[in-house]
Order: C-alpha cells, then structure tokens, then sequence
C-alpha cells in the first residue's frame, strides 16, 4: 500500500539462512584475500590523504601569518628586518611542503591534489608577495619549484651509518607547483597588492600605487589573454583581480587629480571612502 516500506530483495530470506551463509564464509579463500588487500590499501591512501591535509592546513596558516607580517613593510622604520624575518617563516613552510614531497614519494601526486592546493596556492602567493617588495616584479613558477628541491639532512644518519659511510647517498625530494595552483596564487596577490597600496597611500608613499597599478594591469591582461581556455577555478578569480585592478587606478586616479590639494595624512581616508562607494556600485550593479 501506499505509505508502506518497500521491501528489499534479500529480506525474503530467513534471518538464519543468511547467518549460515556468512559462517560458510572461508576468510582465507583468495577472493576474501584480495579483499582484505583492497581494504588495507584504501585505508592506507585515507590515512595519507588525512595527513596531507593536515600538512596543507598547517601551510596556509603559516603562508597567512607571513603575509601578514610582510604587510608591515610599508610602515616598519628598518624593512630589512621584515625581509628577514618573512624568510625564516617561509623557510619554516618549506619544512612542512618537504613532508608533503616524502608523503609523495612513489604516489601519483595528481590524486592526492586537491588535498594539498589550498597550501600550495597560500604558498605562492606569499613567496610572490615577498618577491615583489624586493624586486617589484612577479616570480615564476620555475624559481618557485627551484625552492621546492629538498636534500635529506644527515645528522640522524651519522650516528648510524659512521661503519659504512660509503654507501650514503644523498636523498632528494621535490614538489613542483602545478601552473594551476600557480596562477590561482598570483590572482591572490592581487589582493594583497590592493592592500599594500592602501597601507602606502596612508604612510604618504604616492609612487607606489602607480607602480602597483601598471603590475597589475599587466596580470589583468595576462588573465584575460588566458580567458575561458583555462581551469574555471582560474576565470572565477578574474572578477576579483579586476575589482582590486579598480580599486588601484581609483587611488592612483585620486593622487593624481587632488593628490596636490589633500595632506598625505588625509589621502587614506579620502581613498577608503572612494573604495567603500566602488564596493556600493559594484554589489548595486
């Protein structure tokens, strides 16, 4: 009737005839084997997968507290010390990537990406944010991966191995980055870069906003030559590259026509304003 539980197939059978069936289970015929083999190696690759995430977890939480620190550049009195300071934190985030490279070692990394890119692209985008404020350009993915190339340290080893040192090779590991996870960084940066140019607009720093906004008119149009060919990932980030892309030329824009007529304390607050009623616009439209 209608409203009632549907029966299932295997409910037609007496509850003791599937218990007797189940005792006359061999555990150690091959088909039970080959099983018992398919659960140990899916359990295997869970518990990777579980630890890689926890790795690229630990990753983006440090490449964030990097970024953050790199943001006082602009206002610190001795930028040197920020510089260094960033390096040994990324140095720090190289660990945790080198224990990724040994998860990795024998596996295909493709099947365990999507655990390990939400790190990766943190990761790009700080070491991309640091490489800007040292030499105003963007680094490549070549240089990233150059980083990525990890030796294994021997002082465990010396204790151990002193008999037979002539058989110890060095080890190496290495991640590479994919384009991917690349491009999806530098389409973050954009966002810091928005922000580094509103923290130089309120130290009165005006040269930087025009140097920011000619860099990332050149990723905007590098990101619209990729267009929709690329990942969608990709052309989803393009609206929020060309809103921070606006934001600049708005301060730039600001600075030029009343820059002469505002004190460089009040420049910040006349462009936050100005950011505020684009946002307006922009959700309005």
């Amino acid at each position: 009737g209608s409203g009632g539980f549907r029966k299932r197939k295997h409910d037609n059978f007496p509850h003791g005839q599937r218990r007797e069936e189940k005792e006359n289970v061999n555990p150690s015929s091959a088909l039970m084997t080959s099983f018992k083999s398919f659960q140990l190696e899916l359990d295997t690759r869970h518990d990777k997968y579980e630890r890689l995430v926890k790795l690229s977890r630990d990753i983006t939480i440090e490449s964030k507290r990097t970024i953050f620190l790199l943001h006082r550049f602009t206002s610190a009195p001795n930028g040197e010390e920020i510089l260094n300071e960033s390096e040994i934190k990324l140095d720090a985030v190289r660990r945790k990537i080198k224990q990724v490279a040994q998860e990795l070692i024998g596996e295909d990394m493709y099947q365990f990406h999507r655990a390990i890119s939400p790190g990766l692209q943190e990761y790009v985008e700080a070491v991309s944010f640091q490489y800007f404020i040292k030499t105003r350009s963007l680094i490549s993915v070549e240089e990233i991966n150059k980083q990525l190339i990890f030796t294994a340290e021997d002082r465990e080893e010396t204790t151990n191995t002193t008999s037979n040192s002539h058989d110890k090779q060095p080890h190496t590991w290495s991640l590479k980055v994919t384009p991917v996870d690349y491009l999806l960084g530098v389409a973050d940066l954009t966002g810091e870069l928005m922000r580094l140019c509103i923290s130089s607009v309120g130290n009165g720093d005006i040269d930087t906003p025009f140097e920011l906004s000619q860099f990332l008119r050149q990723i905007y149009d590098g990101f619209t030559f990729i267009g929709n060919t690329g990942p969608y990932e990709v052309s989803k980030k393009l609206y929020t590259l060309k809103q921070s892309l606006a934001k600049v030329e708005n301060a730039c824009y600001t600075l030029k026509v009343r820059g002469s007529e505002i004190p460089k304390h009040m420049l910040a607050d006349v462009f936050s304003t100005k950011t505020e009623l684009i946002d307006q616009e922009e959700g309005l439209s």
